[in-house]
């Protein structure tokens, strides 16, 4: 849900309830009701920020895939506007996209670009105008998986699309066995692990298998879970956590998520290699990305068949959806100052440090020049 290395500083940003810290609210291990990934060690680059007449605060709801970037930024961003405070609830796109709707936050984080409808809606915050999508954050969906003694896991769409619409139900069926003749496939069972939240990593996985796996992915798609069988998790951390405790387990999440020893699949594209989920490969699927997005609205079409060497498929990005004109006066100067800098070269490098991509350079010079319109 087109998603360099700067020097690692030590960071704390978990203890952030001072003047200008993000706030989140912690719900146990659910991170899209305020949880976030420690992202100890990695730390966003300040650069020149610019904080112009910024101030008060900004209120801003949405995607849990990319609350670590939000955070750094954040952290970054209020060490030099001292007068502006962010609160950015990572409660998931869903909740980000209905906040944003009924006029109750400044922006929204989503990992899927806006529904036409929704646009519709938008005209109703947006005074003279609607809502449009600003691509900020890119990075592969991991597709993690605990099989005790197999370390290098490949599959490849129709497999992914069996396993998750429980028509392969154990780890030695002959198709995992074809992907992989020289692993030792034991015949435990299959527990396959799904959002239970409405989600857009859940989107963009099943656009994925809709596109790439069309006669065994036979569900229209959109944030909520429609296969029936498999078990399910909140959040994506719920997600890495079963997949970590569960033998047999396999999920999806984003690479920031697939830490403390959980292993993470090979896709077969039809290249000539395997290929792995990267930074650098998910860089290379978003790169071919198109524009599709009418007017200043910057939506992204991703290619999710592609078999372009080191291009990972499962991608997303992320948006940050706000009005295009008939944004509020006393949030509009903090919204362009905050998002100059997650747009800027300095908030982009940062990116790779916690595990996310950086959008391509074309298409982010589109994303600045629309910040700095917006009215």
């Amino acid at each position: 849900m087109k998603l360099q290395r700067m020097n690692r500083r030590a960071l704390t940003l978990g203890a952030l309830a001072v003047s200008g810290a993000l706030a989140l609210t912690a719900c146990g291990s659910d991170d899209t009701s305020g949880g976030t990934k420690s992202t100890t060690g990695a730390t966003a680059k300040a650069g020149n920020i610019d904080c112009g007449s910024a101030k008060g605060q900004l209120l801003a709801n949405g995607s849990s895939a990319q609350a670590n970037a939000i955070q750094a930024w954040t952290k970054a961003y209020t060490t030099e506007c001292k007068d502006v405070q962010i609160n950015y609830k990572p409660e998931g796109s869903g909740a980000g996209v209905t906040a944003f709707l009924q006029g109750q936050v400044a922006f929204a984080g989503s990992d899927s670009a806006l529904k036409p409808e929704e646009v519709t809606q938008s005209k109703s915050v947006c005074k003279n105008s609607q809502a449009i999508d600003l691509p900020m954050v890119g990075g592969p969906i991991a597709i993690g998986y605990n099989v005790p003694g197999v370390d290098n896991l490949v599959l490849d769409a129709p497999t992914l699309a069996k396993i998750f619409d429980s028509k392969i139900k154990t780890w030695d069926d002959a198709a995992i066995k074809k992907l992989n003749p020289d692993a030792k496939l034991p015949s435990t069972k299959i527990q396959a692990f799904h959002r239970s939240d409405d989600s857009g990593t859940t989107d963009n996985l099943t656009k994925y298998l809709i596109a790439a796996a069309p006669d065994n992915w036979k569900y229209s798609g959109g944030k909520a879970w429609q296969a029936e069988g498999g078990q399910s998790a909140q959040g994506s951390s719920g997600l890495a956590q079963q997949v970590k405790q569960t033998a047999g387990a396999i999920s999806y999440f984003e690479l920031s998520y697939a830490k403390d020893g959980i292993s993470t699949a090979a896709l077969n594209t039809g290249a000539s290699a395997p290929v792995k989920a990267t930074i650098d490969n998910a860089t290379a699927a978003i790169s071919a990305a198109k524009v599709v997005g009418t007017g200043k609205d910057l939506s992204l079409q991703l290619d999710y068949t592609t078999k372009a060497e080191g291009a990972y498929p499962i991608t997303l990005v992320t948006y940050e959806i706000v009005c295009e004109k008939g944004n509020k006066a006393d949030t509009l100067p903090a919204v362009k100052s905050f998002l100059t800098y997650t747009a800027s070269q300095d908030g982009q490098d940062s990116l790779k440090a916690l595990d996310y991509a950086p959008i391509p350079t074309e298409i982010n010079a589109k994303v600045r020049e629309t910040v700095a319109n917006l009215s």
